[in-house]
């Protein structure tokens, strides 16, 4: 079936819908962030692939993939239409997540990756979250 859009008008659609959808993953994030207590955090810094949050002083960079767009194992589909055009762009997410996470990597960085559906379950994504922000820390004392 053919796009009832034109190509700038498709693009203007979709990058509206991964806005809200990104959006909504950050403020939960967010929120469970702060109901455990968990600081130090920021947004919006410059680098590889735009970490939703980040660490600085442990440089942890922290993502929520929706589960759609970055084709979650459990809960990942296609559309019914345009199929080829689906399978192509949520493929290319992908490679581009994992291209992300090596860049970030090679300047030092640690990655971790929450999946939106994950975010269901606050005390398991506080706990992956401190895991992370505690291994490869010196501890002293």
């Amino acid at each position: 079936m053919a796009d009832v859009f034109t190509k700038s008008k498709r693009s203007e659609v979709m990058s509206r819908i991964h806005g809200m959808e990104n959006k909504s993953t950050e403020i939960a994030l967010m929120r469970i962030l702060r109901a455990h207590q968990i600081h130090g955090w920021r947004r919006h810094q410059l680098l590889p692939g735009k970490p939703d949050f980040t660490f600085r002083e442990e440089k942890l960079a922290v993502f929520v993939d929706g589960c759609f767009w970055h084709r979650c194992p459990i809960h990942a589909t296609y559309p019914a239409n345009n199929r080829d055009f689906w399978e192509h762009k949520l493929e290319a997410n992908k490679v581009r997540d994992r291209a992300v996470s090596r860049a970030l990597k090679r300047l030092g960085w640690r990655v971790l990756r929450i999946w939106e559906h994950e975010l269901t379950n606050p005390q398991r994504v506080a706990q992956r979250v401190i895991r992370s922000l505690t291994e490869g820390v010196p501890h002293h004392g």
